[in-house]
């Protein structure tokens, strides 16, 4: 009987070459910068940085929510929650501060109401179809996806529209929203550690949904 043969994978393409021209293209630009103004290379690479690192990490807040019900993994989602954590507890200490001083507690306390829920549902609707929130859709961008180029154009095309329409909706409905801000309302201690300890919650709640299957 004859055996039938597999077709070879496709030999993959050696890309160093590319990326040694792209880090020197890197580099030069950011020597430019520099002679411009320091602060514009050092944005420069921190922008680099930070992209180097959603790419390799596949960082997606859309992905990050889908992934437990569609594929069972939360590692994502749980890598977000580590960022909210660390933000809360970086935040925090820096509002006290001010608090403690005796001085206006710095952050934009934004009011929430149903713009807050309608727009919610709009972007979640948006970022389902497009394939990844607004960081996924850059990163993607990068990867010559073209789907994610024709989602960052309607991406642009909507900001412009909301931008148009802002004032009315400032004016009519997140003016007249309240502004909740969890430690006027629960107090300092009370809304920290109560947010840290949420937070883990989720976290181990993640974890168990991340391994349920293996039990």
């Amino acid at each position: 009987m004859q055996s039938i043969k597999s077709k070879p994978a496709a030999k993959k393409k050696n890309q160093i070459g590319y990326g040694i021209v792209l880090l020197a293209l890197i580099i030069a630009f950011g020597v430019f910068l520099a002679n411009i103004k320091t602060m514009l290379a050092i944005r420069w690479m921190i922008g680099i940085a930070l992209g180097f690192v959603l790419q390799r990490s596949r960082f997606c807040f859309t992905a990050a929510t889908r992934d437990p019900f569609l594929t069972g993994s939360t590692s994502l989602l749980r890598a977000v929650i580590v960022a909210i954590l660390v933000a809360l507890i970086g935040f925090s200490a820096i509002q006290y501060s001010a608090f403690s001083a005796g001085k206006p507690v710095p952050g934009n306390i934004s009011p929430v109401g149903i713009h807050t829920l309608l727009g919610g549902i709009i972007f979640g609707i948006g970022a389902v179809i497009a394939g990844g929130c607004a960081s996924g859709t850059l990163m993607r961008v990068g990867e010559a996806y073209m789907m994610n180029l024709l989602a960052l154009v309607f991406f642009i095309i909507g900001s412009a529209f909301g931008a148009y329409h802002f004032g009315w909706w400032k004016a009519n409905v997140i003016k007249n929203s309240p502004a909740v801000f969890l430690p006027d309302v629960l107090g300092w201690p009370l809304a920290f550690f109560g947010s840290i300890l949420a937070l883990f919650g989720l976290y181990y709640l993640a974890l168990w949904w991340d391994y349920r299957k293996a039990e």
